[in-house]
């Protein structure tokens, strides 16, 4: 059983949703099933967070801010599930 990176895994997640952390196979395989799962909630709570923060349209530069910001949630939620596929399945 490994440790989050920032020492929760809430610290984690926002460490990944700011960019300060990318999620790899590598970095998650130290993880175990349950913290793996807690870690997904927390991006995913992340992600709707991003999702419902009001963003002004003529602001173009924050458009795309919000959108490089969903686009590397989404990214860390698709290699998290990914992982917990392949640990599940004892290929990790």
């Amino acid at each position: 059983m490994g440790s989050f990176i920032g020492g929760s895994a809430p610290a984690m997640a926002r460490q990944v949703c700011d960019g300060f952390t990318l999620l790899s196979q590598a970095t998650l395989k130290r993880l175990d099933l349950g913290q793996m799962r807690t870690l997904e909630f927390e991006i995913d709570k992340r992600l709707r967070e991003t999702r419902s923060e009001p963003v002004d349209l003529e602001d173009q530069a924050g458009l795309t801010r919000r959108n490089r910001r969903l686009s590397r949630i989404e990214g860390a939620i698709r290699v998290l599930r990914h992982t917990v596929q392949l640990k599940q399945s004892g290929r990790l």
